[in-house]
């Protein structure tokens, strides 16, 4: 079996951040965009909460939706720059990480960072 020197390496992040992330954001972006498509009362005391926010704090829950998706994209911008910094070169490499980053913010880029190209790995 080849050796890799390290140019394409990638690792997905773990189910549990992918799915939690994934609802995290999306019920979010409901609240933010969407409140009337959501059930409030069949969350219990957390709709509580979520139209209280609604109905109180709307200006400050889009201009937090909007910074949301700014950290998302630098953590991805900075991705691209760990993957240079760490001889990772393979284009589709560098574009799974810019996504995987954008996606699913520093669950990934977390194991981006802890990524030891010098290290040899212990299977």
């Amino acid at each position: 079996m080849a050796k890799s020197d390290g140019c394409d390496y990638f690792r997905r992040t773990s189910l549990f951040w992918i799915v939690s992330v994934t609802l995290g954001v999306g019920y979010f972006t409901c609240i933010v965009f969407a409140p009337e498509q959501i059930p409030f009362e069949r969350f219990g005391l957390f709709g509580s909460f979520c139209r209280h926010l609604v109905d109180n704090y709307a200006g400050i829950m889009y201009t937090g939706w909007w910074a949301a998706f700014a950290i998302h994209v630098f953590e991805a911008l900075v991705a691209l720059r760990v993957c240079s910094n760490k001889g990772i070169t393979s284009p589709a490499a560098r574009c799974l990480w810019f996504v995987q980053t954008f996606l699913f913010g520093f669950a990934s880029l977390g194991m981006l960072l802890k990524y030891d190209p010098e290290r040899p790995k212990q299977h």
